[in-house]
């Protein structure tokens, strides 16, 4: 197997690459992107039975240079100023939902939203039955508060 590796040296850096692309699924800032790219790169030198550590060399010049170069114009493109990004339970604000237990003024209620139960108020007071579709307004903690 060793001796198949080293001979074929290209089908490791390849392994590496796509190692980092699914690391990069959980991080989500790029930089584990950069060692991908520093890896593609360096699969034609392996393939041209370039030394071990030049391509070690090749692989740390070319993960550094994307470090500097492509990920500023990834997050750039994908984080663009004034959007928010919105994560977890925050990303609930805004969804529509069905009430399943009534919510009176001077008590809470249930609503349903994408298949899970949250407790809920009404804006305002307001007052609904069950069987009404609803609106988040806003979230406190696990409260959510509906119109």
């Amino acid at each position: 197997m060793i001796d198949y590796l080293s001979q074929n040296m290209w089908l490791l850096w390849t392994v590496i690459m796509f190692v980092c692309l699914i690391i990069e699924l959980s991080s989500g800032d790029f930089y584990v992107t950069c060692f991908a790219i520093g890896a593609l790169i360096t699969v034609p030198a392996a393939a041209l039975e370039v030394s071990l550590w030049m391509q070690v060399l090749v692989w740390a010049v070319a993960s550094v240079l994307s470090i500097l170069l492509v990920r500023p114009q990834l997050v750039k493109h994908l984080r663009k100023p004034g959007r928010k990004l919105v994560t977890n339970a925050d990303a609930i604000i805004g969804r529509r939902g069905i009430v399943i237990e009534p919510i009176e003024a001077s008590k809470p209620g249930y609503v349903k939203i994408d298949g899970d139960e949250w407790r809920a108020v009404g804006d305002g007071g307001l007052t609904f039955e069950k069987g009404d579709e609803v609106t988040v307004v806003a979230r406190d903690s696990v409260i959510v508060t509906v119109r």
